[in-house]
């Protein structure tokens, strides 16, 4: 018999309840992951109980959803949520049941899951209780729906996201039965909202397996909520540098960086501008000029269509701007300085990740090149840093008060001037010097 190690925490909620006569199970992802040998995030319990007879069981209560059957109990400053067994009603919007009905059979309850790896349910009297072969399911590497997957995915679309989720997050295969069932109910998620997408879209990417979002586009998901992914995906790069479309490109891109929020989304959308920029020359060649600027554009519309925030929109749109930059010109300390000016410290490090991405993912044509372009990037930025040069006005060795001690009023023209003197420093860093810069300024007049 499978024994799971419950926290002891868990165990006197359980304790509690089956001591006033009620059964009581932690149930779900948590069960999964201790399977798994992972460590649970949250641990949920499920119970026969009704919410007003938890909250009479336990001194600290907060009620969180009661409508649902759900009051978090406070342990220890921890909050754990227990649920009354529920069947759900029906689902006529395709997200939420229209009603709740408490039950006290725990099958009945763990028949409305989603999956079988999270429909399994655990006490110490019990043991593990799995209806639908989850436990079966992890050990074989499957994503399968709890009964029929086309009901669990008419009753909340977001399931069908969830599936693929898992399967990265796992590197399962889904299920042939689920997966026609995605496919034949993709246009169902245009009923879910972009926050609910968007959660599990990120969770996806940033699994060990990116990759699978072709799956998703495969399966027609895509489509939904990022048709501009589609159009990579059917875009051809006829051109010494590439050998693949633009989306199977792009995967390769995700592949080769971290798990970092910023860069996946970076590497997802360096390229979302070429579809729409592509032209194809005489000799058949296929050419891209103008795609990081429209790419910009585009992921800055996609990302709030998709609610993302202000911050994660800004450094990635920066990112996709500046990514091909410098990919068919001499790297120069002074161009790696003004770059370095542009992007900002911050993101530097993740804009040269990307580009060495971006060219690990292309073909071998003039390989040896763009390595050597960004082993300089590289060195120039490490100069930088160990000379303390000046890449912006937070360093420029002559502040506004400065100009206004020289006599210079504060305004448009004194922005003028510091940007210009920033300007000399980054060609020529050992001008940043206070009494240099002032010369300077006589020099153009402005003092």
């Amino acid at each position: 018999m499978t024994k799971i190690a419950l926290p002891q925490d868990v165990k006197f909620i359980i304790d509690v309840i089956t001591r006033a006569g009620y059964e009581a199970y932690a149930v779900g992802g948590c069960i999964r992951d201790t399977i798994l040998g992972k460590e649970p995030e949250d641990w949920d319990i499920a119970t026969s109980a009704a919410p007003g007879r938890v909250k009479e069981l336990f001194h600290h209560t907060i009620d969180t959803g009661l409508k649902h059957g759900t009051v978090t109990v406070m342990m220890h400053r921890v909050g754990y949520e227990v649920t009354t067994y529920r069947i759900d009603g029906e689902y006529l919007d395709g997200r939420h049941p229209e009603s709740v009905s408490f039950v006290t059979s725990l099958e009945e309850d763990l028949n409305r899951r989603d999956f079988t790896i999270n429909a399994m349910a655990y006490n110490d009297q019990s043991g593990l209780v799995d209806l639908f072969g989850g436990q079966r399911d992890l050990e074989q590497g499957i994503i399968r729906c709890v009964g029929n997957a086309s009901d669990r995915f008419r009753e909340d679309a977001l399931r069908m996201l969830r599936a693929l989720r898992f399967s990265a997050q796992l590197g399962y295969q889904i299920h042939p039965f689920t997966r026609d069932a995605i496919r034949a109910l993709a246009s169902n998620l245009q009923k879910v909202s972009a926050e609910r997408i968007q959660t599990e879209f990120m969770k996806l990417l940033l699994s060990p397996h990116p990759e699978y979002l072709e799956q998703m586009y495969d399966l027609k998901l895509t489509a939904q909520f990022l048709p501009e992914f589609d159009r990579m995906m059917e875009t051809e790069q006829n051109n010494p540098h590439h050998c693949y479309t633009v989306g199977r490109h792009t995967i390769r891109v995700m592949q080769e960086v971290e798990a970092d929020r910023v860069l996946r989304l970076a590497a997802l959308f360096h390229d979302v501008g070429k579809p729409g920029c592509r032209w194809t020359d005489p000799d058949g060649a296929d050419h891209f000029a103008g795609h990081a600027q429209e790419g910009c554009n585009m992921t800055e519309q996609i990302m709030r269509r998709m609610k993302f925030d202000n911050d994660t929109i800004r450094q990635v749109c920066c990112l996709v701007l500046y990514h091909d930059m410098g990919n068919n010109s001499e790297i120069t300390p002074e161009f790696a300085r003004y770059l370095l000016h542009d992007v900002g410290f911050d993101l530097y490090p993740k804009l040269l990740t990307l580009k060495e991405a971006d060219v690990a993912a292309q073909s071998d044509y003039m390989r040896q090149e763009k390595e050597e372009n960004h082993r300089r990037l590289r060195l120039y930025y490490e100069e930088v840093i160990q000379k303390q040069y000046c890449v912006d006005l937070k360093h420029l060795a002559l502040k506004g008060r400065d100009l206004m001690e020289a006599g210079m009023q504060p305004g448009l023209q004194m922005g003028e001037a510091l940007e210009r003197l920033l300007g000399e420093v980054l060609s020529h860093p050992e001008l940043n010097d206070k009494e240099q810069l002032l010369d300077k300024l006589r020099i153009w007049g402005y003092i």
